[in-house]
C-alpha cells in the first residue's frame, strides 16, 4: 500500500511553532498582525527571559565551557537603530538569534548538570522559535540566508548566554516589534492589503 510522502520536518516545525505563537493571542483573533499589535506577547517573553537568567544563576556552580560560546554583541544606540529599515533590523536580529541558537546547542553538549542543561534547553527552544518566527515575517523576495557576520564575542560563562538572550529580547526584539506595530496595527484597522513595511 502506497502512502503519502511525509512533509519536510522543517516546514512542519515552522507551522507548529507559528501556530503556537498564534495561540498566545487567540482571544484577539489569532493572526500574524496580533503578534506585533498585542504588546502583552513580547512582555511575556521578556519576563520569561529574566526568569531563565535568574534560574540558571541558582544552579549549582556550573563549570566554565571548554569550548567558548560565540555570542552576538546586541548593544545598540537608538539613533542608529532608527536609521535602519525594518528589513535590515529583522535580518540583524536573525543573525543574533542564529549565534544564540548555536551557542545554546554547543553549551548543551558540555553541561552535565541537570539544572543548567534544563535551562539551556529552554533557552534554545525560545531562541529558535523567535528565529523561525522572524523568518516568516519577511516582506522582501527570497529567503533569509545565514551569510551575515554580526559582531560577536567569546564567553566561557554559561550565564553570559542567558544575559545576551535577555538583552536581545528586551532590546532589539522589543523595539523591532514596536516599529512594526506602527505600520501593521494601523494597517489592520483599515484595508486588508499586504503590510507596506518595505515601502520606504
Amino acid at each position: 500500500m502506497q502512502g503519502r510522502s511525509p512533509q519536510p520536518s522543517m516546514e512542519l516545525n515552522r507551522l507548529l511553532l507559528l501556530t503556537s505563537f498564534l495561540l498566545h493571542v487567540k482571544e484577539d483573533r489569532a493572526s500574524p498582525t496580533r503578534l506585533v499589535c498585542d504588546n502583552r506577547l513580547i512582555q511575556k517573553y521578556i519576563v520569561e527571559a529574566k526568569d531563565m537568567e535568574k534560574r540558571v544563576g541558582q544552579c549549582q556552580a556550573l563549570p566554565a565551557l571548554r569550548c567558548p560560546a560565540v555570542l552576538p554583541l546586541v548593544d545598540f544606540t537608538f539613533p542608529q537603530w532608527k536609521s535602519k529599515s525594518n528589513e535590515t533590523k529583522r535580518r540583524e536580529i536573525l543573525c543574533d538569534l542564529a549565534l544564540l541558537v548555536g551557542a545554546a546547542a554547543g553549551a548543551q553538549g558540555q553541561v552535565s548538570d541537570e539544572c543548567g542543561a534544563r535551562q539551556l534547553s529552554q533557552l534554545y527552544r525560545h531562541a529558535n522559535s523567535f528565529f523561525l518566527l522572524l523568518q516568516s515575517f519577511s516582506w522582501e523576495a527570497g529567503h533569509w540566508e545565514p551569510s551575515c557576520s554580526p559582531h560577536s564575542m567569546e564567553q566561557t560563562h554559561i550565564s553570559s548566554i542567558f544575559l545576551t538572550y535577555r538583552q536581545l529580547v528586551q532590546g532589539k526584539l522589543r523595539f523591532f516589534f514596536s516599529d512594526l506595530a506602527k505600520v501593521l496595527c494601523k494597517q489592520g484597522q483599515g484595508d486588508s492589503r499586504d503590510p507596506p513595511c518595505g515601502a520606504r
